[in-house]
């Protein structure tokens, strides 16, 4: 098993910090190298360079009363939750692999529909998924 997970390209999870202006504020985010990849790739999307999709996502927490917006760590952490959505939603087929359908153009309720919360576990855990066998969890 720790094969698949060990071979990953060191850079992958690498760290990496970026500055820029949240509320205008300066601030530094660090994230692992494939954190800024998929950030790149949603923001991307929708024409959005990577300081302006987090400067979007950031302000839109905040009027959402999200704690995450006042915190950097827990803003840090609800970015690589949201690249982890995102790749999720994509494999379940509710966000399209097709990088050139822009994110805004998509029904965010249908989206969040699909979308498996989990009960216990956590998400995606494989001791959710029907059939498995107790040998193989």
């Amino acid at each position: 098993m720790c094969k698949i997970f060990i071979s990953a390209d060191p850079e992958l999870y690498r760290c990496r910090s970026r500055s820029l202006r949240l509320s205008g504020v300066a601030t530094s985010i660090r994230l692992e190298n494939l954190f800024w990849q998929v950030l790149e790739e949603i923001g991307a999307r929708d024409g959005l360079s990577v300081a302006q999709l987090i400067t979007r996502l950031y302000d839109e927490l905040a009027e959402a009363g999200g704690q995450g917006a006042n915190d950097s760590a827990n803003f840090s952490s609800f970015l690589r939750v949201s690249c982890g959505r995102y790749l999720a939603l994509q494999v379940s087929g509710h966000i399209p692999a097709d990088t050139e359908v822009p994110i805004r153009s998509l029904d965010a309720d249908w989206v969040l529909a699909g979308e498996k919360r989990p009960h216990s576990g956590t998400f995606g855990s494989p001791l959710h998924r029907p059939g498995m066998t107790q040998a193989a969890r």
